[in-house]
C-alpha cells in the first residue's frame, strides 16, 4: 500500500508495512527532505501538543527545543525512518524552525549577507543580497503554512492579521522591520516583507570602503553635524538613507541630549544621552494610536539638543521645520524623494498635509529658513548605494527656492557590471560656512576645490 506525504506537488511516496510502520530508505535530496519536513512536523507537533496540553510556551525556547528533539527522535524511531547524520540535523532544524520559529525563512534571516526577504506567496520567495534581488528555491507548504508563520511573527508583538486587519507593519525583537499584507488586499495570497538591519552599525569607514561616499565628503558632513547644520537625507526606497543617518548621527557630540523619533526603531546611536521614541499603531480595537507628529510635538517638551526623525512622511514635516527654526539647530531627518529639489517639493506637500492652510510662499520660507543641506542617495543599477548629490538650500528668489550642488557623483562608465564614477566638489563653498568658524572647525580648503584629485568609486 502507498500513501502520499503532505508535500509540495505531492511528489513523495512511502511504503506502509503490514504492521502499519513506515519504512524508508536513507533520504538525501533537498526535495525529499523538504517533503519530510511537512510530514514529520505534523507528527511532532501533534505529540508536542498532547504532552503540553496544548500550551507551547515560547517564553522557554531552550526547554521547548529539547522537548521537540526528544519527540523528533521518537517519531523517527517509531517509523523506522533512516537518514545520514547531516540530513537528520538539517531535518530537526527545519522541524524546530517550523514549530518555534519562522519556518523556511529561518536560514534567510540568519544569513548576514541578506538585507531583505520578500515573500510573494507560498511558492515565491525573493531576497536582496549586495543590492541585487534574486529568487530563492525556498517555498512554504501552502498558504495556510505561510499564514501560520505570519501569525507567529505578529502575535507576540500584540498585533493581529486577519480579514478585518489585513495589513500589519511591525518590528521584530531583533530590530528587523516586518510588513505583512494578506487577502483581500493582497490579491494573489499573503505577502511578507522583512527588512533586515546590520547588528553592528555601519561606520563612516565602512561607507568609504564601499564607495558610498569619499573621505573628503565624510569630513565635510562631520563638520556640518558638529556645526549644527540642519540636514535632510533623501533618496528612494532601499537607497541607504537609514544607514547614512546612523553614520551621520554618530558625529553628534556625546554631551548633547538627543531625541530620536521613528516609525519603526532602526537607528543605533551610541551616545549615552539618547531618548528613543517609536510611534504606536492602533491596537486590535483600533484605539491607542500615537503618531509621528504627536511624538515630534512631545519631543519639543523634552528639552532636546537635537531631534532626529527617522523619516518624515506627513504633517509632522511642519512640526519638524518649526523645531529647526526655533532653536533646535542640527536636527536631522530623511525623506523619500528622487532628487534634492524633489525633496523640498515633497516637504512642501507634507506641510500642506498638516491642515494649517498656509500659503505656498509661507511654506517655502519655512523650508528655506529651516533646511540648510540636502544629502541625496541612490541605489545604482549594479546594486551599490552612493551619495549622488550634496546640495545647499540657499534661500528664496521671488517665489522659487534656490539650491546649489556642493558635491555630486559623476558616472564615468560601467565595467564588469559595476558602475564607475567620481565624487566631485563643484568648487562652491556653502553660505553657512561661517558656522564652521563660530564652532572653531577648520576644514581643508581642498575639500571644495574642484581641481583637486577626486575620489573614484
Amino acid at each position: 500500500m502507498f500513501i502520499n506525504r503532505p508535500a509540495a506537488n505531492n511528489r513523495y511516496t512511502m511504503t506502509v508495512t503490514p504492521n502499519g510502520a513506515i519504512s524508508g530508505d536513507t533520504v538525501e535530496s533537498s526535495a525529499n527532505l523538504g517533503a519530510d519536513v511537512y510530514y514529520i512536523r505534523e507528527r511532532v507537533q501533534r505529540k508536542l501538543l498532547a504532552e503540553t496540553d496544548g500550551d507551547v510556551n515560547l517564553d522557554h525556547i531552550p526547554q521547548m527545543r529539547n522537548m521537540i528533539e526528544t519527540i523528533f527522535n521518537q517519531v523517527l524511531a517509531d517509523e523506522n525512518l533512516l537518514y545520514t547524520r547531516a540530513s537528520r540535523v538539517r531535518l530537526l532544524d527545519c522541524v524546530t524552525a517550523d514549530i518555534l520559529g519562522y519556518g523556511p525563512l529561518e536560514p534567510l534571516l540568519e544569513d548576514p549577507t541578506i538585507t531583505e526577504v520578500m515573500v510573494n506567496g507560498p511558492q515565491t520567495i525573493y531576497i536582496e543580497r549586495h543590492g541585487k534581488i534574486e529568487m530563492t528555491e525556498i517555498t512554504f507548504e501552502n498558504e495556510a503554512h505561510l499564514m501560520r508563520v505570519i501569525e507567529r511573527i505578529v502575535s507576540p508583538l500584540g498585533r493581529r492579521v486577519d480579514e478585518a486587519s489585513p495589513m500589519v507593519d511591525a518590528r521584530l525583537p531583533s530590530g528587523y522591520r516586518v510588513n505583512a499584507t494578506i487577502p483581500p488586499l493582497s490579491i494573489d495570497g499573503p505577502v511578507l516583507t522583512i527588512r533586515k538591519f546590520a547588528q553592528t552599525p555601519f561606520t563612516a569607514q565602512d561607507l568609504i570602503a564601499n564607495g558610498t561616499l569619499p573621505s573628503q565628503l565624510v569630513t565635510f558632513l562631520k563638520a556640518c553635524v558638529e556645526a549644527r547644520v540642519n540636514l535632510v537625507i533623501s533618496g528612494g526606497t532601499g537607497s541607504g538613507k537609514t544607514t547614512l543617518l546612523n553614520v551621520v548621527s554618530a558625529f553628534i557630540p556625546g554631551n548633547e541630549r538627543i531625541v530620536t523619533i521613528e516609525d519603526t526603531a532602526e537607528l543605533q546611536l551610541k551616545q549615552r544621552h539618547v531618548i528613543r521614541l517609536e510611534k504606536r499603531p492602533p491596537n486590535v480595537e483600533g484605539k491607542g494610536e500615537v503618531t509621528i507628529r504627536q511624538l515630534v510635538i512631545n519631543a519639543l517638551r523634552m528639552r532636546p539638543d537635537r531631534i532626529v526623525v527617522g523619516e518624515v512622511r506627513g504633517g509632522e514635516a511642519l512640526d519638524m521645520l518649526q523645531a529647526m527654526n526655533t532653536g533646535h539647530d542640527g536636527s536631522i531627518t530623511t525623506v523619500h524623494s528622487n532628487s534634492p529639489r524633489d525633496t523640498l517639493r515633497r516637504i512642501e506637500i507634507m506641510v500642506m498635509m498638516a491642515g494649517m492652510d498656509l500659503p505656498l510662499r509661507a511654506i517655502r520660507e519655512q523650508v528655506t529658513s529651516a533646511i540648510e543641506l540636502v544629502i541625496h542617495m541612490e541605489r545604482l543599477r549594479d546594486g551599490t548605494r552612493k551619495v549622488t548629490n550634496v546640495a545647499e538650500v540657499q534661500g528664496m528668489e521671488g517665489e522659487s527656492i534656490v539650491m546649489q550642488d556642493l558635491f555630486y557623483f559623476e558616472q564615468t562608465g560601467i565595467k564588469n557590471g559595476r558602475v564607475l564614477g567620481i565624487h566631485k566638489p563643484t568648487g562652491l563653498r556653502p553660505r553657512f560656512a561661517d558656522k564652521f568658524a563660530v564652532n572653531n572647525i577648520e576644514l581643508p580648503l581642498e575639500i571644495f576645490n574642484s581641481e583637486a584629485n577626486p575620489d573614484r568609486s
